[in-house]
């Protein structure tokens, strides 16, 4: 599967092109959700900050932005 993002987008813009992603956000204990920060950090830097495995949550980013459940406007 391709990822429908890159390395350089941000959790900001993830959780706005693909709002089915926040569940994914919120499940992982994250505060991406209205946070200043969600601008400037990637799935990368999320992941280091929050200390979870980039590998994973980058999985599980992809497949909520890949369903078809919820809300995908370009």
């Amino acid at each position: 599967m391709e990822s429908p993002f890159d390395d350089d987008t941000t959790m900001d813009e993830i959780m706005r092109r693909w709002p089915q992603t926040i569940r994914v956000v919120i499940r992982n204990g994250m505060l991406c959700v209205g946070c200043p920060i969600a601008s400037f950090h990637t799935v990368s830097a999320a992941a280091r900050e929050h200390e979870l495995d980039e590998v994973a949550l980058r999985h599980a980013l992809e497949a909520a932005a890949s369903s078809k459940s919820g809300i995908d406007t370009p």
